[in-house]
């Protein structure tokens, strides 16, 4: 072969070779490609199944009146929210008479349910296990229960004015609302909360609520009343109707606000008023209308927290009532109530053990007045030992900001007869 023809064939065979070469490195990048495109997409499976078994949670806030746990449907975009809480605990009154025991109780176990339709339309619900079981009780207490704490629908239109229709939370004092364990001081709820506003109290009505600016919060409801065959010596929870095929003879009005004025920042003053019939056009009872107002105020700063309360109630034709209830002279019910507490706790983990973002550990103290006998009508004797002290200190532990134990110590003094000290454990939890 001469040059002339052998030039021109090992060009040829150079640019094939190199035609084939970068082919082959095309194909190489290609293939890295995909094995590239392919691991993404497998981290991102992976990614979607963790979620799907265990999402993301944001930090839990409270929204439009109720607790925490119960606002996370308010931050959904779409569909189905669950939520919930529960609280154990161990009591044991110190009682030297033998006529009180130590208990061990599972107390509640929640579960909340919601649904978003849209931004404009939002049903939310709380359901409620008490004592562990229904039915026939134990062989060492009574009957526990499922019911409904709350059912609504929200009905969004701007931040001034909302609509909320169904059973509704009483938008009074500070745990009847923001009930979870690891939300308010003490394995049991202050008694004021408990006596004279009957937490957790709630009724069948509708209202609005809103906000109005960055500082104002309202919330307004007209709903059933009490139902006045309840009424005792010590308080008005045993009223409560409670959404149960409640008697809508008598309807009440109650309403709420709250300011968190700017210039303090942590400061929240507020107050709440409540008016409505009780005797509910029974047969044999006189006309019975009942009101209650109270003042809160809360401070809560770094790691320094405090709460007050006031409480005063009054109730119309209290004397008729009690006769036509059957009550006993020293068993009448008050035509006026009274109580109120103060509260101070203080979180020191960190000078214990260093800044921690999701542990705490707080002790706390309580102190509480009580008075279900405060003025009794005429031909009616006060029950002395339904007017008394509370003073409560203990601590509690948060190793998540959602999970709490604590500890009680409850000192109850009474004018007269006896009201034993106690001791109480308890863990709760919300998520």
């Amino acid at each position: 072969m001469t040059l002339a023809r052998f030039v021109p064939c090992l060009a040829l065979t150079a640019f094939v070779a190199t035609a084939a070469f970068a082919q082959d490195a095309a194909r190489d990048d290609r293939i890295a490609a995909l094995e590239r495109q392919v691991q993404v997409l497998t981290e991102e499976i992976a990614k979607l199944r963790t979620e799907s078994a265990v999402p993301d949670e944001q930090p839990l806030a409270s929204e439009h009146g109720l607790g925490p746990a119960a606002s996370k449907v308010y931050a959904r975009n779409r569909g189905v929210s669950i939520g919930g809480y529960g609280e154990l605990n161990y009591t044991n009154p110190i009682d030297d008479e033998g006529t009180n025991f130590a208990r061990a109780d599972a107390l509640r176990l929640i579960t909340y349910l919601g649904y978003k339709f849209n931004d404009r339309i939002v049903f939310n619900s709380e359901i409620e296990f008490e004592h562990g079981r229904t039915g026939p009780g134990s062989i060492s207490a009574g009957t526990g229960e499922v019911s409904v704490e709350f059912a609504n629908l929200d009905f969004h239109w701007k931040p001034e004015l909302n609509f909320r229709a169904g059973m509704l939370l009483m938008p009074m004092g500070f745990v009847n609302e923001i009930h979870e364990p690891p939300y308010f001081y003490g394995v049991l709820r202050p008694e004021t909360e408990v006596r004279l506003l009957p937490s957790t109290w709630r009724e069948l009505g509708a209202g609005i609520y809103g906000q109005l600016g960055e500082t104002f919060e309202y919330r307004a409801y007209v709903t059933t009343g009490f139902n006045a065959a309840g009424f005792g010596s010590d308080g008005f929870r045993s009223g409560r109707q409670n959404g149960n095929r409640a008697f809508a003879e008598d309807a009440a009005f109650v309403a709420r606000a709250d300011w968190s004025p700017d210039r303090l920042p942590g400061l929240e003053l507020g107050g709440a008023f409540y008016y409505g019939g009780a005797d509910q056009e029974q047969a044999g009872r006189p006309d019975a209308n009942l009101w209650i107002g109270e003042f809160h105020a809360q401070y809560r700063r770094g790691g320094f927290s405090s709460r007050a309360l006031f409480a005063y109630t009054g109730l119309s034709n209290a004397g008729a009532l009690s006769t036509a209830l059957g009550k006993a002279p020293t068993a009448g019910i008050a035509q006026n109530m009274l109580g109120g507490y103060f509260e101070l706790g203080y979180d020191v983990w960190p000078l214990l053990f260093g800044e921690s973002e999701e542990q705490a550990l707080e002790p706390y103290a309580r102190i509480e007045f009580i008075d279900t006998q405060h003025d009794v009508p005429n031909g009616f004797v006060r029950n002395l030992n339904q007017d008394y002290w509370v003073l409560s200190t203990g601590l509690s532990y948060f190793p998540h900001p959602n999970v709490v134990l604590k500890a009680e110590y409850r000192n109850e003094h009474a004018e007269s007869g006896l009201r034993p000290d106690q001791i109480a454990l308890g863990v709760g939890f919300a998520y």
